[in-house]
């Protein structure tokens, strides 16, 4: 009876162990990939940090180039990614065919009008020429920020792609002169001014909030970044969680702080961005 006893015990141990095993199992942190470029990985740091305190662990996955961070996305090879804008966004999973969905907003990178030589937009006098970036999503978006600061007119269904010959309306007869993204800041000697991306500009030593005569704000949807999933997946409760820890004054704080105000932290629905 006694060796009965013993087996009925060591029954029950193994029983309860296995029971433990299996909660603690249930209990362990999910692990999110996120893929992303080097310029945000401060703000993900924060954001892993955060993350832990729910369960979920964050591994960052860093890509060099704007093509692999989808491709990888929609391979299965990360859960999430975070490094581009809505307008690429769309572009870019409308040309490839790509089955995706953005599941949060995050930032804005606000474009710039730069000048050496005057202080305001108005200034600008007839017959300048401004340094515009060459590459077609850069300068659509150019173009809208010289329409938004009153210096041209585009027609009304221009969508952010195009050339220069789109532009309809130019009173100051301004000449465009198309330059590779990463040369604008070195023409200004040159120009009566200059469109410069945030990235490019924040390398040259602006700080695009102090130093630029005229600059996007948080008005310019089709350029808000976003935190993408597999469009089957934006649903999940993890990657909820992840947008709500992201979209959080302590990070958009921490934001304007790493990145000297030169980001806009743009928490908005993804309806204001046409999702």
């Amino acid at each position: 009876m006694k060796k009965l006893w013993i087996g009925i015990i060591v029954l029950l141990t193994v029983a309860l162990i296995t029971g433990c095993s299996q909660t603690g199992d249930a209990e362990e942190a999910k692990t999110i990939k996120v893929g992303l470029n080097g310029s945000g990985v401060p703000i993900w740091e924060k954001v892993k940090e955060k993350a832990s305190e729910e369960n979920i662990d964050i591994e960052l996955v860093e890509f060099a180039d704007y093509v692999r961070p989808n491709m990888a996305l929609a391979d299965g090879d990360i859960d999430l990614n975070a490094f581009q804008t809505v307008s690429y966004f769309d572009a870019f999973i409308e040309e490839h065919d790509l089955d995706l969905a953005p599941v949060g907003t995050t930032l804005i990178a606000p474009m710039g009008i730069y000048s050496d030589k005057f202080e305001d937009v108005e200034q600008i006098p007839e017959g300048s020429t401004i340094a515009i970036p060459k590459e077609a999503t850069n300068m659509g978006r150019a173009l809208l920020l010289l329409e938004k600061a009153g210096l041209i007119g585009l027609p009304e269904n221009f969508d952010g792609n195009g050339s220069i010959d789109k532009v309809q309306d130019n009173p100051k007869n301004l000449t465009f002169e198309p330059i590779v993204a990463a040369q604008t800041p070195r023409v200004l000697p040159d120009v009566a001014a200059s469109i410069i991306n945030n990235g490019v500009a924040v390398e040259a030593g602006f700080v695009p909030v102090e130093d630029a005569v005229f600059i996007e704000d948080d008005t310019a949807e089709p350029y808000i970044n976003i935190i993408a999933s597999r469009a089957d997946e934006t649903d999940k409760e993890v990657y909820q969680t992840i947008v709500d820890l992201y979209q959080q004054e302590d990070v958009a704080n921490h934001i304007k702080e790493v990145y000297n105000n030169s980001l806009i932290p743009t928490f908005v629905p993804l309806e204001n961005i046409g999702w």
